[in-house]
């Protein structure tokens, strides 16, 4: 069904909105993670498994966007908010460590229901020139819904416990879910010049098509590369205000949040206006503005954990999430470009299981292992912690220059690299 501009604009609200929820119950964990692991006394290796569990279960159910090229895609959205909803609220109320390890890992299986598929949707209800920035509004609740997951999580936990931050951010996820199942489903490729016959392939010939598309191949280790440094310093940092410069959850949620938020939402939508400008003058635009701002931020994230002076610590967490947010709208966007219209499900499906899976699934635990095993060497587990913190800088700095490389690439033959190899 082709979509009209009102029904457009309301598809696009009911998306971003839950995509807003979406990351605020992401990023709850992180606001009261000092608090839980006080509680039952866990190592940070424990605690970040909390973190990794998630990504880890988000990675294995990824597949199912693949589905979403063959089934209503609403009905997929609408049962994942469902699930992830309940079982943030399910969070609340566990007893003991495995338990809300099994609550966070069924968060995973819901929010892989939405991710994978919702960007597909997007595209099928806007013109290709307008993509970019449509998608940028969708990915602002990166920033926004992470700013207010650490803002409402540590406010309520400092007050409340930890318990009722789980139980707050649950709730509103229930109500859209029923929403997203009344919307309207959009005709597939309703503005794109051709629909090439890719819908028989099984999954196996699927991934096999996608893994020789080079310009796929770019985005998803550039993409895992930038996801390793994000998941790990978003889980992380609220603890590391925490520990290392003795703020309390509700400030350093709040501080941190804020920072988040206002970087985010520069970053974002500058980011999809330079990068559909960039992608209009030359092929690999998109790719060249996102390797920018990935060696950009790298050298931030160091100088972040060297310096004492909380003021400065957190103008160079804006500069370090500033350019980190621009590449949100142009990658997102350079993926969608580069397979034909039945396959955004799936490019989308493996995209994630790709970059969680060598990315924060790796990061969230890797940082806690780092830190603890620091911690007797450096003499502290403040020393620890800062040095695992620093470590993210590494992986977005080869990303950015590999980004770079395949801009350039991609300028010299651009329809052997953003075209789907026929």
């Amino acid at each position: 069904m082709i979509i009209a501009r009102g029904g457009a604009l309301y598809i696009m609200i009911v998306l971003t909105t839950i995509n807003f929820l979406n990351y605020i119950d992401q990023r709850l964990l992180s606001a009261v993670l000092e608090q839980i692991k006080f509680e039952w006394t866990l190592s940070d290796a424990q605690a970040g498994l909390l973190g990794s569990v998630f990504v880890i279960v988000y990675t294995l159910t990824a597949p199912i966007g693949y589905f979403g090229d063959r089934m209503r895609r609403k009905n997929l959205i609408a049962g994942g908010v469902l699930l992830w909803s309940l079982a943030t609220v399910a969070a609340a109320f566990a007893r003991n460590y495995h338990e809300l390890l099994i609550a966070r890992a069924l968060l995973g299986v819901g929010e892989a229901c939405y991710a994978t598929i919702a960007p597909s949707i997007i595209a099928d209800i806007y013109s290709k020139d307008l993509r970019s920035r449509k998608l940028a509004y969708f990915y602002l609740a990166t920033p926004v819904g992470s700013a207010f997951g650490y803002i409402l999580g540590g406010y309520i936990g400092q007050y409340y416990g930890w318990r009722a931050v789980f139980l707050v951010g649950g709730l509103p996820g229930l109500l859209f879910a029923a929403l997203a199942f009344f919307i309207v489903e959009p005709r597939r490729g309703q503005y794109d010049d051709e629909v090439l016959p890719a819908v028989g392939l099984s999954l196996p010939a699927t991934v096999k098509r996608l893994l020789q598309t080079p310009a796929w191949r770019i985005n998803t280790i550039g993409l895992a590369l930038m996801t390793f440094t994000i998941g790990g310093l978003a889980l992380w940092m609220p603890a590391y205000l925490e520990r290392v410069h003795g703020m309390t959850s509700g400030d350093a949620g709040t501080i941190f949040g804020g920072i988040t938020v206002v970087a985010g939402v520069i970053g974002t939508l500058v980011g999809g206006r330079l990068g559909d400008r960039m992608q209009s003058r030359s092929p690999g635009g998109y790719f060249r503005l996102s390797g920018i701002g990935l060696l950009c931020s790298s050298p931030f994230i160091v100088l972040m954990t060297v310096l004492d002076w909380l003021p400065a610590i957190f103008a160079v967490v804006f500069i370090a999430e500033l350019f980190l947010f621009l590449n949100t709208g142009p990658l997102n966007a350079a993926l969608i470009a580069c397979v034909p219209v039945q396959m955004r499900g799936a490019a989308f499906a493996v995209n994630v299981l790709c970059i969680h899976a060598f990315g924060d699934a790796l990061s969230n635990v890797l940082l806690g292992v780092v830190s603890d095993a620091a911690t007797p060497v450096l003499g502290s587990a403040s020393a620890g912690l800062s040095l695992a913190v620093a470590v993210t800088a590494i992986p977005v700095a080869v990303g950015g220059l590999l980004l770079l490389r395949g801009g350039r690439w991609i300028a010299r033959q651009p329809q052997g690299l953003m075209t789907y190899p026929g």
